[in-house]
């Protein structure tokens, strides 16, 4: 098979499509045949040699596919091959097959077709599993998304309207934020222009947000809990600002807040398996009916990933770009 490498780490020109070994099924895994991936910002941390894949994962990039499946190894029943599926991986997604455990496979949502439907598991399965298996976002809460316009954040504003809560967000552009709106958002603040922390005690009569879904990290810590309400929620899932910040512990004690950080990749199969499922059974029938869609900014070929790769790192995509094979 062919897929995307790269010899060492560098900027998005390392990567080539070249010919490597076919995965073989271990017990309890699949090999899908992939229709397409989505590029994560974790593959541009990977190709940069900042994120190494988890102890045991393919070292070929790619968080997440669609496909159908293809052979199944040992206790899995031969009549799994030929479904049609969306999957969660631990790397191996930018390839044209590739082995993934059983239980982070998930049907394709009816009514999308398979290579759109390669933009929805790591995001669905990120948003899902921070907002409502850590933070357990409700009805009438708020609920405050940082990077709207991102892959993760398209599907939590989403899954937030469909939770019921209020969803304000932040994002660098007007015309990210005016998708934000399309898909739900009902705060679009323009973080370059305006304080979040303001904006949203404005909006809540003072008294901020239920919940925080923060990709910054370290540049937001400080201002992310002054915007969270009494026993409100920070959920820090991405570190894009840094690694390392002061954090006030009487103001976090005096709201009774809680600081959750998390991430999906390293997690063990077994807990990843249980969010697949809890999103195959709760969010897939969301997809159905139209309440969320997936937020694809663009196609791209599979042989073009440094371009794909590109566009991401300059903050020109809106959702996912998408990767066909």
């Amino acid at each position: 098979m062919h897929a995307i490498t790269f010899a060492e780490p560098g900027a998005p020109d390392v990567l080539e499509w070249t010919k490597v070994a076919d995965p073989t099924p271990g017990p309890g895994e699949g090999i899908v045949d992939v229709a397409a991936t989505a590029v994560n910002r974790a593959d541009l941390l990977q190709r940069q040699g900042h994120y190494a894949p988890p102890p045991g994962a393919s070292p070929i990039l790619g968080l997440e596919c669609s496909g159908t499946i293809s052979s199944v190894g040992a206790a899995i029943g031969l009549d799994r091959i030929g479904e049609k599926v969306v999957a969660l991986l631990s790397g191996g997604g930018y390839a044209q097959k590739v082995a993934v455990p059983i239980g982070q496979v998930m049907a394709v949502p009816n009514g999308i077709d398979l290579v759109t439907a390669a933009a929805l598991p790591e995001a669905a399965c990120t948003a899902w599993s921070n907002l409502d298996m850590v933070a357990n976002l409700t009805e009438g809460e708020w609920l405050l998304v940082h990077g709207g316009g991102s892959g993760v954040g398209t599907m939590a504003i989403q899954i937030g309207r469909a939770l019921g809560a209020n969803v304000a967000v932040t994002a660098g552009s007007r015309d990210k934020l005016a998708r934000c709106a399309d898909l739900g958002a009902q705060v679009l603040i323009d973080y370059p222009q305006a304080d979040f922390v303001e904006v949203v005690r404005e909006r809540t009569g003072g008294r901020g947000v239920n919940v925080i879904l923060d990709n910054m990290g370290a540049a937001y810590l400080e201002r992310n809990v002054a915007a969270l309400a009494r026993e409100g929620r920070l959920v820090v899932i991405g570190l894009q600002g840094g690694i390392r910040a002061e954090l006030d512990l009487n103001v976090v004690m005096r709201k009774n807040a809680t600081v959750h950080g998390t991430t999906l990749r390293g997690r063990p199969d077994s807990e990843k398996a249980a969010i697949c499922a809890q999103v195959e059974r709760t969010v897939w029938p969301w997809v159905h009916s139209g309440l969320i869609r997936p937020a694809v900014d663009r196609i791209v070929p599979l042989p073009e990933a440094a371009r794909a790769h590109q566009l991401l790192a300059d903050g020109a995509a809106t959702g996912k770009i998408v990767l066909a094979t």
